[in-house]
């Protein structure tokens, strides 16, 4: 029997012994069917220096926490650098040049709509610096964007800042 939509497992242990290893193989293969292969399965030890796993579009590594809490380490979950570039490539696709012709509040609209989801699907870990860099690249997008849509180069209000005026416009944050 063959899962096409099966591709990666991953397995969270405190240690790995031959015993916990042998009962994985024996319920995937026998159990479950699958097979294992072998070539590409490899084992992360997260404790390690410098060790991380992608694995969902997150990134799972330890780090230490901060001086004043002790010397404790703690498993940090982050938006992967690869789930953070696919983002700014939806991003920069809904506010190209061939979104000219879409009305201002629609577009905010969409933005938001997709930022939403985004930002509930990361929501879990740690994503604040993650969520701050889209926060900036989507208010330099949407700046860019409102410049280019007229001859006149768009400029918000007298005694309004940029971030402002993307607030007034119905903008979110994450």
């Amino acid at each position: 029997m063959r899962f096409p939509g099966a591709t990666h497992l991953v397995v969270l242990a405190q240690q790995q012994t031959p015993r916990l290893v042998g009962w994985i193989e024996t319920k995937l293969e026998s159990w479950m069917g699958l097979e294992i292969n072998r070539e590409k399965t490899r084992v992360v030890k997260l404790k390690q220096q410098g060790a991380s796993l992608d694995f969902l579009g997150f990134t799972f590594r330890y780090d230490r926490s901060r001086p004043e809490w002790g010397r404790h380490r703690y498993l940090n979950v982050v938006p992967s650098k690869k789930a953070l570039a696919r983002e700014r490539a939806k991003l920069r696709e809904m506010t190209s040049a061939q979104q000219n012709g879409v009305p201002i509040p629609q577009l905010i609209g969409e933005l938001n709509h997709h930022l939403k989801s985004w930002a509930s699907y990361f929501r879990y870990g740690y994503p604040r610096h993650a969520f701050g860099q889209v926060n900036s690249y989507v208010r330099w997008r949407l700046w860019k964007h409102l410049r280019r849509r007229s001859q006149r180069p768009y400029r918000p209000p007298k005694g309004t800042t940029v971030y402002a005026q993307m607030k007034n416009l119905g903008l979110i944050a994450l």
